[in-house]
């Protein structure tokens, strides 16, 4: 069975879910666990765990303190135990950004792949854990397309600059240091230019490169006099990357005020710089507080799309090869379509992706209301209808193999229309 333990802003400290982000780091899943996905973002870490279904939930908190060397009681307060079809129905709302600190919020959704392709790299993902999780994928995009939450959506990076507006002012003129080279930082330097930010310096701890044409990467021996220099600081990296000292000793006498702002998780910048003169930290549980109630902006149509997606993975077993042989089907006639769109001459660029962009809309629409019935039969127990429905209406065969070789032409002749697209853009 799955299992979720998890804790995020909702029910623990930002100081335990940094206790759990270190101790947690380099630990072994569970002794009762056959496979683990870590998904641990700045203001969550859960752990998703195929465990024998004689396995009690609750003692695998007990292993888990352990492992990170917290108190049993603080990490029953502190971290949800999650079991059944509530696991998917979590997981779901999460990768959709319903659960988060920012409502709809966007990044989430890569993190929760990320995470899965992590496990699958050390080889912790089991078969249920996969499907629980590019259901979970799936199901993101079936909200964002449907739904209309992501024309709202920010992010936690969106909300910190928004955050440091007041104290910035003119961004054409921002003097900015970017420290880190992951995906949060790649993200920064993105809505720091869409701001006005015509350039940027990045210092990356691990001597990553950060790769925007906005960016000059700095060396360490060049690191002081660009924190001493620098108007904004914004980190996100893997541990500690600023001091007290360092930023004392870089800025030395400078009059001017330098706004940091810590995305981190565990923290990047020791809370104590805060204290010194003319610096200003800008922590995730400040950034926290002024995070909009998600209750108040919740889409009743993305829930309902959630709990749905949610009831029809718990009845995917069943009724998944019948699913997957219309979506398939839906699929391969939709490419073939395309194909045959963008190999016509005079097709423009603009054109043929604005057209692709909306047919995958359609036939996301399309095959969503279908699918939903599916499931919902299969788990009343009326599943011979459904196959015996989709096999009449579409000629399909379900459970034989597809026409892999039509297949195969039409993704060719889809993929040649796009390169000769790009080649003459």
């Amino acid at each position: 069975m799955l299992v979720c333990l998890g804790a995020s802003h909702r029910t623990a400290t930002f100081e335990l879910l940094e206790r759990l982000a270190t101790g947690l780091e380099n630990a072994v899943a569970p002794a009762a666990a056959r496979g683990r996905v870590t998904l641990a973002t700045c203001n969550r870490y859960e752990l998703y765990l195929d465990v024998d279904d004689a396995t009690d939930p609750a003692s695998l908190l007990e292993d888990v303190a352990d492992a990170a060397g917290v108190d049993v009681e603080e990490l029953r307060h502190g971290m949800r135990v999650i079991t059944g079809s509530r696991v998917s129905a979590h997981l779901f709302a999460v990768a959709s950004g319903l659960d988060s600190m920012v409502f709809g919020e966007r990044e989430i959704t890569g993190q929760v792949r990320r995470a899965l392709a992590d496990a699958q790299r050390t080889r912790t993902a089991t078969p249920p854990l996969e499907r629980l999780f590019q259901g979970a994928t799936a199901t993101s995009r079936e909200v964002r397309a449907i739904s209309g939450i992501s024309e709202g959506g920010q992010s936690i990076v969106q909300l910190a600059l928004d955050l440091a507006s007041n104290r910035v002012g003119d961004w054409r003129s921002a003097r900015v240091l970017v420290i880190g080279s992951g995906s949060h930082a790649r993200a920064l330097c993105g809505a720091l230019v869409e701001r006005g930010v015509p350039s940027m310096t990045a210092w990356s701890p691990s001597g990553r490169t950060l790769p925007h044409p906005a960016v000059r990467m700095v060396a360490d021996a060049d690191l002081n006099r660009e924190l001493g220099a620098a108007d904004l600081i914004i980190t996100s990296t893997n541990g500690q990357a600023l001091t007290t000292t360092r930023l004392a000793l870089a800025r030395g006498t400078t009059a001017g005020t330098t706004l940091v702002v810590d995305l981190g998780m565990p923290a990047n910048v020791d809370p104590a710089v805060a204290e010194l003169p003319g610096v200003e930290l800008l922590d995730l549980p400040t950034i926290g507080l002024h995070a909009p109630v998600p209750e108040l902006q919740a889409s009743a149509r993305a829930h309902d799309l959630v709990e749905s997606a949610a009831g029809a993975f718990e009845a995917s077993a069943a009724a998944g090869p019948v699913i997957t042989e219309l979506r398939q089907h839906v699929m391969r006639l939709l490419d073939s379509e395309l194909a045959r769109m963008q190999a016509r001459p005079g097709t423009s660029s603009e054109t043929a992706e604005a057209t692709e962009r909306a047919l995958r809309h359609f036939a996301g629409v399309l095959v969503h209301g279908p699918t939903t019935r599916a499931h919902t039969l299969a788990a009343e127990g009326r599943l011979e209808e459904v196959v015996a429905a989709v096999e009449t209406l579409f000629g399909l065969r379900v459970g034989e193999p597809a026409n892999d070789a039509a297949e195969d032409d039409d993704a060719a002749r889809l993929a040649s229309a796009r390169q000769a697209r790009s080649a003459t853009a």
